[in-house]
C-alpha cells in the first residue's frame, strides 16, 4: 500500500489544496469533511484528476464521529502515515474586552481540543506507520513573539480567541513532539500565511498553492534530519 494521509476540514481551501498536492505525490488521501455532500464532491473532483482520494465523514469536535473515522481508516488501511489537523474556526475578531466567552470556548473546542482528541484517537494507527508525520496547521497569529513585536505585520491583529487558540495549538505541538519522538512520530506546526479563502471572506495576499507548501513539506518529510517540534512557514522557522 502507498503511504496515506488524513486531512481534516479538507473539502475546500487550504485543506483541499493540501489533499490535491499529497495526491500528486502518490499518497492515498482521506479527505475529512463534516458535510457529506461537500466532502464527497471534493473527493470526486480529486479522483477525476487521477488521485486516490476518499471522503471521510469527520466532525472534529464530535467524539463519536472521530471514533467512527478511526474505525474506518483502521479497517481499510490499518495505519496512518500523515495526519494534518487543518480544520479550524475564526471566532469573533473584536476587541478582547468584547469577545463573548462562549465564542472563545467554541474556538478552543475546534482549534485546540479537537486536534488533541484526533491525535490521541489516531495514535494506534500512527504508531503502526514506520515513520508518521503530524502537522498542526497553526498561524503566525499564534506567535507571541510576532504579536508582541510592534514591527510585525500581525502586531495589530488582537483577536483574543483565535490568536490564543493558535498559541495553545503550538504548545500542543511541542508536547506531542516530545512524547512521540521515540515512536518515530514527528509533530510540527505549520503557518500557511495570510491566505485568501472562505475562512477570512476571501481576504489575504497568499494563494492556497503557496499556503499549502509548508504543510506538504512537513507532511512528506522523511529521514533522520526531518524537523520535529518546529513552528515554520515556507520561508523558515518562526518565533514561538
Amino acid at each position: 500500500m502507498s503511504k496515506n494521509a488524513l486531512i481534516t476540514g479538507a473539502n475546500k481551501g487550504i485543506g483541499y489544496e493540501t489533499a490535491r498536492r499529497l495526491g500528486e505525490l502518490g499518497y492515498r488521501v482521506w479527505l475529512g469533511a463534516r458535510d457529506t455532500d461537500r466532502g464527497e464532491a471534493a473527493a470526486k473532483n480529486l479522483r477525476e484528476l487521477g488521485h486516490d482520494v476518499r471522503h471521510l465523514s469527520l466532525t472534529v469536535d464530535d467524539e463519536e464521529s472521530v471514533t467512527a473515522a478511526v474505525d474506518r481508516v483502521g479497517l481499510e488501511d490499518g495505519r496512518l502515515d500523515v495526519l494534518v489537523n487543518n480544520a479550524a474556526v475564526p471566532g469573533q475578531f473584536v476587541d478582547p474586552a468584547e469577545q463573548e466567552l462562549a465564542d472563545i470556548r467554541r474556538v478552543y473546542e475546534v482549534n485546540v481540543f479537537a486536534p488533541i482528541r484526533i491525535i490521541q484517537a489516531f495514535l494506534p494507527l500512527l504508531r503502526a506507520s514506520p515513520a508518521a508525520n503530524v502537522v498542526n496547521v497553526s498561524s503566525e497569529l499564534g506567535s507571541l513573539g510576532a504579536l508582541s513585536d510592534p514591527t510585525s505585520e500581525f502586531y495589530g491583529v488582537n483577536a483574543l480567541g483565535y490568536n490564543s487558540s493558535k498559541s495553545a495549538l503550538n504548545a500542543v505541538t511541542v508536547a506531542f513532539a516530545k512524547a512521540l519522538a521515540e515512536s518515530g512520530i514527528r509533530v510540527n506546526s505549520a503557518d500557511p500565511g495570510y491566505t485568501a479563502t472562505d475562512f477570512n471572506g476571501g481576504e489575504g495576499h497568499r494563494t492556497v498553492e503557496e499556503a499549502s507548501e509548508i504543510i506538504v513539506r512537513l507532511a512528506s518529510a522523511e529521514g533522520a534530519g526531518s524537523p520535529n517540534g518546529s513552528f515554520a512557514n515556507d520561508k523558515g522557522k518562526l518565533p514561538w
